[in-house]
């Protein structure tokens, strides 16, 4: 039980911090790609803190797993605002706060996904297994969507190419 609930104050002490980490960003940044792409992230990692924070409320309460609280969080939707940013995004460059600050995020994410991957495997319960599996694939695309946004930020003409299925053949 303590185990449990440490691991969830863990886990929003991470929520947050990474919350703010992003919006921070998305504020910072003067790239579309990247203030969408931190906007969306920073949004998605609040929601999962007030699950978890009504997780551990009732983990506290209860010392069960809840019954009645709200295990679902919403599918991420990061790759979807960096294809729209993209297209509008024209010939915007990032700067090195903007590469340092994704690969602060990518590190963030791979730790993020492994930390609710852990929780996952180590659960009996088959509600909080499936809670902190959808939490580790979450994570695990917020990790993708980081690193094609890396992949913008670096190489946009490669990225355009993958993204667009240009033709090479000049037709």
């Amino acid at each position: 039980m303590e185990e449990r609930l440490n691991a969830l104050e863990v886990a929003l002490k991470n929520e947050m911090n990474e919350h703010n980490f992003y919006q921070k960003n998305a504020e910072r940044t003067a790239n579309p790609v990247g203030k969408a792409m931190f906007g969306q992230i920073a949004a998605e990692e609040l929601e999962h803190y007030e699950r978890l924070t009504q997780l551990a409320d009732v983990w506290k309460k209860d010392q069960k797993w809840p019954e009645t609280v709200p295990l679902k969080v919403k599918d991420t939707a990061v790759k979807s605002a960096i294809g729209k940013a993209a297209k509008g995004a024209g010939k915007a460059t990032a700067d090195a706060d903007d590469l340092a600050a994704i690969r602060t995020a990518i590190d963030f994410e791979a730790k993020g996904a492994q930390f609710y991957a852990e929780r996952r495997d180590k659960s009996t319960d088959p509600k909080e297994k499936a809670f902190f599996g959808l939490l580790a694939t979450i994570e695990q695309e917020h990790h993708a969507s980081l690193t094609d946004t890396e992949e913008f930020f670096v190489a946009p003409g490669s990225w355009y190419q993958k993204h667009e299925s240009t033709l090479l053949d000049g037709a």
